[in-house]
């Protein structure tokens, strides 16, 4: 049973709205532009929005913000539909801006009619210009003064296609000495003649985005408008567009965005990673995308319970990705199956076990989940065991392998070292050990204790498989005050690839929702690229905070 935790402050403010009767249920609206993947900033989004409406009962919908014709693709639609699918969320509509369009058109012209809106000719340069600074205040549009029916006509004839790109732009009318930069007569429509994805070439004036969403949030009659803290600077044109239009009162609110250390969450540098081929795409399972994660075998429980655990604030806040990294652990520990995979092999003979041999032994898939069930691996007289669990003069306690001590095979039976046999360069090529045959798991009745507990598999039963060891895209862990261009902070060991280990056959059976954790190795799945006769697994997270004990170092 999870602890009560006190409300955050969005919740504190729709319950308040609910109190009061403002509202009898919350509509909120997950509202992303389809001109790339979604990464693990816009989860803690989906998790808020929909967790939200789940909490007090209402709607979310989706709506992809699809304003810039230029930028956008229907794979990336495809894409956040899969994704927030598999977060476990299903949205009450799937909505896009585009479908007001004409709308939005309407609510243009009526701000014209009323004195609120004209037609400028001036360049994007001389806008910038106009605009003033900070501290000075802006000038007004030579264009600023023109009559309500010559905006009208002109904003028709933008609308017919009769001006080339830039020619000219519609905007607010509002206060060039305003001291919200956002205020000074702001864009409302451009002109960019190019096909949509969704409204071919009916148009080609389209709404920019402050002027699109605050009218598109009405049109759903979502309550609660909820953004990151970058626009709070934009509320305030967002209520004077809601206000002067006479629309639905949809409320903006804003939060803290995600920032996580040794992680790029821009959408601009992401796009760079991948332009570069820093990275081998948007789903690399280095990257913080939700195709990434879900390819390096995160699991949508572990996101949302690292959504949950983070909570939602007001001001930027850096969170560790440790909590990431022991959200999936913690999960993975509950639901992954056992099985044993030898990375670095060394070959150990059992001197008297019976020459072709052949037992069955029967092992644990998951001791965390007593309905797990069981599996039975082959064992015989020669196996690989991890060159790391040998030492041919050890420390004291050390309770690995070493010539005269005595282990335990995982599962199987203890075995004691005898003899070490190598090559010519003086490299160890086999290790000869007998074994107690009275001292098998489940039935042993040899008395006798050890404290070490090694993997293994049989060598003639082994299949090879790929492994690919991932770990943190970046060295530093805060990129924004790291010096230099954040590429420079790329870990060249972040990917290192293990073309043949060596695996115990019930691995063939892998499939892609499967989840293992390899003894002593860590948690790994199945990789998109794997076939048949070539597996390949990812690893999504070492055992334990590898990286924890080095910065203590």
């Amino acid at each position: 049973m999870k602890e009560e935790r006190s409300l955050n402050f969005l919740e504190e403010i729709i319950e308040n709205d609910l109190k009061a009767g403002k509202y009898t249920s919350i509509a909120t609206r997950f509202p992303p532009e389809p001109n790339g993947y979604l990464h693990l900033g816009h989860a803690k989004s989906i998790c808020l929005n929909f967790g939200l409406t789940k909490r007090y009962g209402g709607r979310t919908n989706l709506r992809f913000d699809d304003t810039n014709p230029v930028t956008e693709e229907t794979e990336y639609v495809e894409s956040i539909k899969n994704d927030v699918k598999w977060l476990g969320f299903e949205w009450a509509e799937e909505l896009y801006a585009s479908d007001y369009f004409d709308q939005l058109y309407e609510y243009a012209v009526k701000l014209i009619k009323k004195g609120l809106a004209y037609v400028d000719d001036s360049t994007s340069e001389e806008i910038a210009k106009q605009k003033g600074t900070p501290t000075t205040p802006g000038t007004d549009s030579p264009y600023r003064s023109r009559s309500i029916e010559e905006n009208l006509r002109l904003f028709q004839e933008m609308k017919d296609g009769k001006y080339k790109d830039g020619a000219k732009v519609l905007r607010a009318k509002i206060d060039m000495a305003h001291l919200n930069m956002h205020m000074r007569d702001p864009i409302m429509y451009r002109i960019k003649h190019a096909h949509h994805h969704r409204t071919g070439d009916k148009w080609c004036i389209y709404p920019m985005y402050d002027f699109a969403h605050g009218q598109s949030d009405a049109i759903e009659n979502i309550t609660h408008s909820i953004c990151t803290l970058e626009f709070i600077p934009h509320r305030e044109l967002y209520d004077w567009f809601i206000r002067n239009l006479e629309i639905f009162p949809s409320k903006q609110i804003e939060f803290a965005r995600l920032n996580l250390t040794y992680t790029a969450m821009s959408k601009r540098k992401l796009l760079q990673l991948v332009n570069e081929k820093h990275v081998n795409g948007w789903d690399d399972p280095r990257m913080p995308t939700i195709s990434g994660m879900r390819r390096r075998g995160y699991t949508p429980d572990s996101i949302r319970e690292f959504c949950d655990k983070i909570g939602i604030a007001k001001r930027e806040n850096l969170i560790d990705v440790g909590l990431l990294e022991f959200c999936v652990r913690e999960h993975l520990n509950k639901i992954a199956t056992r099985r044993m995979v030898v990375f670095e092999p060394v070959k150990v003979v059992i001197t008297n076990y019976p020459e072709g041999k052949v037992e069955m032994m029967e092992s644990e898939d998951n001791p965390e989940d007593p309905n797990s069930g069981k599996r039975q691996m082959p064992f015989s007289g020669e196996l690989y065991i991890e060159q790391e669990d040998f030492m041919e003069n050890p420390p004291k306690k050390y309770f690995r392998l070493s010539p005269g001590q005595m282990v335990r095979l995982k599962s199987a039976y203890i075995i004691r070292c005898e003899e070490v046999i190598k090559d010519a360069s003086g490299h160890i090529s086999e290790i000869r050990c007998t074994y107690i045959p009275e001292s098998k798991s489940g039935s042993d009745t040899s008395g006798i204790n050890v404290k070490g507990t090694l993997h293994w598999v049989s060598i003639q039963h082994a299949i090879p498989v790929e492994v690919r060891l991932y770990d943190r895209l970046f060295k530093v862990e805060d990129l924004a005050e790291a010096e230099g261009d954040f590429k420079d902070h790329i870990n060249p060991n972040s990917l290192q690839v293990l073309p043949a280990v060596y695996a115990e056959p019930a691995l063939k059976e892998a499939r892609p929702e499967d989840r293992y954790q390899f003894l002593r190795k860590g948690y790994f799945c199945i990789d998109p690229d794997s076939t048949a006769d070539n597996l390949i697994f990812n690893r999504t997270v070492t055992l334990r905070d590898t990286w924890a004990k080095e910065a203590n170092k």
